[in-house]
């Protein structure tokens, strides 16, 4: 049998990005995927009516835009392009309000009223040294490349989000929009450090904005596929793997899969003190998720909130608090956070003419197999009444239908487990290199290592880096 220099388990950003910077070095790579698509997390599909194209769990990515890994890869020359909203994200309120973010810094500060001066000092700052930050906080624990620019960002960041908005923002406004840019931490914003969330978020937003791939999620890992295969390397799909032996020779295996796969894959070749180690890791909730065939785009009552890819359903600061509290403490919101995304909007390839899509989903207890269309549906129709009548077909997923698709996706668990202060940079244990395990030969690389979930491929790159360093 062939004898590979690597074998990297799972095709979703991070298994390529790992796949990709092996064959860069003139290793000979192989990747082997369960299901019959490549893409993990960025895998698109019809899922409602014929021409409806739908992105089954990732769908804006700025974080793809910043990384320092994935812009230097020749995508674009692979098919992949990208799709700019008029505005990053909208924030409806009760009574018609809305706060928009723009790109342009200026124009979002100029209608925060009272806000308008912090939140450019603040918010300015950060997304000032953009760059500088992302190559630090996109990275396992280390000292900081850029040391003035970290502790700037992270002394803000280690606050509880709540806290954060409370002590920074006076309008009601601005909380709001804060604490919906900081509920994509899947965390009680009670909690430390979940300010990193929405100032991670707001200062891309304005750093690169929040762009979609063109024809669906799916082209950004096939760009890096076809990249892949060009440097030579071999991708093999519908290729379960439940056990090493299943594999053919090679010198290193690299596992895109959460400590929960890891441990039944390659349980028997690892100690049993750091077996122990993996199965005290933690996941986190799950979400419910629901992807529309629509006649039309979403009725607003504000029509400045159709000019975003990215809407945040949720109304106060308190009450989207209270949505992410509850489904920690196995609790089913009455009226949850939401996120939409409108793709069709902005690119007419994911609908037929004159149709749209649109992607929604909320957070849920970890297990969740609890419908929530209703309550979702409800929280749309509060800011954009008869958005049922626009409803042509839906396609839904339970938390636990999540991690039937993908079984990355513990419990519904779409970030690989929880992204607190205990478990970020040290995900999934604490070592010297959280990529490599107590076998030389066998390593983790998806986002359950630094810097967690997030289509950017910083734990693959990062992975890679150490198999590299065993092989020269």
């Amino acid at each position: 049998m062939t004898e590979y220099d690597a074998i990297v388990v799972g095709s979703g950003p991070n298994g390529l990005s790992a796949a990709i910077t092996l064959a860069e070095a003139g290793c000979k790579v192989l990747v082997v995927e369960a299901s019959d698509t490549i893409g993990g997390g960025t895998r698109t599909q019809e899922l409602t009516l014929s021409g409806f194209r739908h992105d089954i769990c990732s769908a804006i990515h700025p974080l793809a835009i910043a990384s320092p890994y994935l812009k230097q890869l020749p995508l674009n020359q692979y098919g992949l392009e990208w799709v700019y909203p008029e505005a990053s994200a909208a924030h409806p309120l009760d009574g018609g309000d809305a706060v928009m973010v723009y790109q342009d810094i200026t124009k979002t500060a100029q209608a925060l009223g009272v806000d308008e001066k912090i939140y450019r000092r603040v918010i300015g700052a950060i997304s000032g040294q953009s760059e500088a930050i992302i190559s630090d906080f996109l990275a396992p624990l280390r000292l900081p490349k850029n040391p003035v620019q970290f502790s700037l960002f992270g002394l803000l960041a280690l606050l509880p989000a709540k806290r954060f908005a409370e002590i920074f923002f006076r309008d009601e406004r601005t909380r709001a929009m804060f604490a919906g840019m900081a509920a994509h931490s899947i965390q009680p914003l009670e909690r430390p450090a979940t300010a990193a969330f929405g100032l991670m978020l707001l200062m891309l937003a304005h750093a690169v904005g929040f762009p979609m791939a063109k024809g669906g999620s799916q082209n950004i890992t096939l760009a890096m596929a076809q990249y892949f295969k060009s440097l030579g390397g071999t991708i093999i799909t519908n290729c379960e793997v439940t056990d090493l032996c299943e594999l053919p020779p090679a010198k290193k295996i690299l596992f895109d899969v959460t400590p929960r796969q890891l441990v039944t894959i390659a349980g028997n070749e690892l100690p049993s003190g750091y077996r122990k180690k993996l199965s005290n890791y933690r996941y986190g909730p799950g979400v419910f998720k629901i992807d529309y065939a629509l006649s039309e785009p979403a009725p607003w009552t504000n029509v400045d909130v159709g000019q975003a890819g990215t809407v945040h359903l949720g109304n106060t600061l308190d009450e989207i608090a209270l949505s992410e509290r509850q489904c920690t403490q196995g609790i089913h919101s009455e009226k949850p956070y939401v996120l939409f995304v409108q793709q069709s909007q902005f690119d007419t390839t994911r609908a037929p003419e004159g149709k749209h899509t649109a992607w929604a989903y909320c957070h849920v207890p970890h297990g969740s197999t609890l419908d929530m269309t209703e309550a979702i549906e409800a929280q749309i129709e509060r800011y954009a009444p008869n958005f049922r009548d626009c409803i042509l077909e839906r396609h839904t997923m339970t938390a636990m239908g999540m991690e039937r698709y993908n079984p990355n996706y513990i419990g519904g668990d779409i970030n690989g487990g929880v992204q607190d202060l205990g478990q970020l940079f040290t995900r999934p244990v604490m070592r010297r290199s959280p990529y490599t395990t107590p076998n030389p030969n066998l390593f983790l690389c998806s986002s359950s290592t630094p810097p967690g979930g997030g289509v950017h491929g910083m734990c693959g790159y990062f992975a890679a880096q150490s198999v590299l360093k065993t092989l020269s």
